[in-house]
This record gives C-alpha cells, sequence and structure tokens, in this order.
C-alpha cells in the first residue's frame, strides 16, 4: 500500500500548478493534504478529478486557512473530524480514518509562529494530540501522517544552530514533544529506514533555499511500533513542486 501526504499550501494554487499530474504519477492509495485553506465544497471539487473512491475535507472556522483532507481508494470503516476537543477543532487540522487494520491520522500541527507567540498553545496541543493518538494506538494500529512543524533533530534541518530556541519549528518544547511522542509507543518511518540520511521536505520561498537545498523536514509518517517491520520505504518526491512543501509517501504491507 502507497500513503502519500503532502503540505500542498493553497488547494486552489497548487490545483494551477500540475498537482492533478503530479498525483497521478505517484498513484498512491490513500492521499492526506494539509494546508488546503479552502471550505470543504471548494476542497472536493478541486481533488474530483483525481478520481478517488472516497474524499473527506475538514476546513477551518476561518475562512483560507489551515484545513485537511483525505482522499481513498479503500473504503474507511469510519471518518472523524478533529481529536475531540473544542478549542483544537476550529481550525481543521485533523481527519482520522479507521480501516480494518489500523488507524489513518493525518494532522496538521499548529505552527508557533512568529516570534513564538503560539508556542504555549502549540505545547498544550501536542500534549492533547499524543493523548488522542495513544487512546487509538490501544485498539489497533496508528500511522501519523502529515506536516508536524517541528524539526526533530539537528540532521532535520540546514541550519539547526543558528535556529535552535529561536525559530518556530525547532525549539527545545517542540523537539520534547516529538520525542515524547515516539517514546509513548512510535516510530517515525522515514529515520527507522534512513538513519543518516539529510532529506529536506520543506523549503521557505525566500532566499531561493529550495534551489540552495536549505531546507527542513517537517513532514513525517509516524507509525505504531509494533508494526514498524511493515515499513517497506519512505520516499521523498522533492522533484515535486507547487509548494513549499514536497510530497512524502509511505510504502506499507497492508
Amino acid at each position: 500500500m502507497r500513503i502519500t501526504t503532502w503540505n500542498v499550501n493553497g488547494i486552489r494554487a497548487v490545483t494551477k500548478k500540475n498537482f492533478i499530474e503530479n498525483i497521478k504519477s505517484i498513484s498512491p492509495d490513500i492521499l492526506c493534504l494539509q494546508e488546503t485553506k479552502a471550505d470543504t465544497k471548494t476542497v472536493l471539487e478541486l481533488v474530483k478529478p483525481l478520481d478517488f473512491q472516497y474524499s473527506y475535507a475538514n476546513s477551518a472556522v476561518k475562512k483560507g486557512y489551515s484545513g485537511t483532507a483525505l482522499l481513498s481508494n479503500l473504503k474507511p470503516l469510519k471518518i472523524d473530524y478533529g481529536i475531540g476537543i473544542e478549542q483544537h477543532d476550529q481550525e481543521g487540522r485533523v481527519i482520522t480514518a479507521e480501516y480494518d487494520d489500523f488507524y489513518l491520522v493525518t494532522v496538521y500541527t499548529p505552527n508557533a509562529g512568529q516570534g513564538l507567540k503560539r508556542l504555549a498553545y502549540k505545547e498544550e496541543w501536542n500534549r492533547d494530540f499524543q493523548e488522542y493518538v495513544v487512546n487509538l494506538d490501544r485498539q489497533k494500529p496508528v500511522i501519523i501522517c502529515g506536516d508536524l512543524n517541528v524539526a526533530h533533530q539537528p540532521i532535520d534541518l540546514k541550519n539547526d544552530k543558528s535556529n535552535y530556541n529561536k525559530s518556530a519549528g525547532y525549539t527545545q518544547v517542540e523537539i520534547d514533544a516529538m520525542t515524547a511522542l515516539l517514546n509513548a509507543g512510535f516510530v517515525d518511518a522515514f529515520r527507522y529506514l534512513y538513519p543518516d540520511k539529510i532529506q529536506y521536505t520543506y523549503w521557505s520561498y525566500r532566499f531561493n533555499a529550495r534551489a540552495r537545498n536549505t531546507g527542513w523536514r517537517l513532514d513525517y509518517f509516524i507509525v505504531s511500533q509494533r508494526i514498524k517491520d511493515k515499513i517497506k520505504d519512505v520516499i521523498t518526491h522533492d522533484d515535486i513542486l507547487g509548494s513549499d512543501h514536497c510530497p512524502v509517501s509511505l510504502m506499507i504491507e497492508y
């Protein structure tokens, strides 16, 4: 099975940049999108040409902000939106699909913001999200995918020293939250297979960052520890343009 995740930084914008052709070239069984920045009706209309059998979107109350989508050729047993906490569920950040043998959770984790003004909120979000996925994991294995807005280790960003505790996505608070999630029974699928590989999934639009490969690894597949042996590969499609993030695919034995 191939599951692909992509922070598209606006579904309207990316569909004007070979989005349909790019996704069809990857040919995922399940596609998860983050930062769709559109209402549910618009998202579902724009992804129709991909011809997935089942399509779901979770949009923020605030227009043109955040949002996620999950498109699947496998029929889910159940779909849930959000994590069941009202203050967190206003921004359309989570969709959970239950399948026979696993849960798939696509997530767009809040950014700590300029000046780290949302760092305290993000710390609370991370604790609540971890509790949510741990509860799921008690029932059946979980695959988490999406933009987690954190570089977990120095290898996961180009300029680690100059960004540490200064830039959103690389503060000790955020690093510790990712460590806590992994310690709660999960595995970073990419690092499990490629412990020493430098690979980024996000590049700022500024300073010619993508051409210079001055990037961050912010997009992850996190899977329950007990199914790590089912991981076959994690492919970073860094040749695909259209967003400041690139798609990432998990190949897993299901």
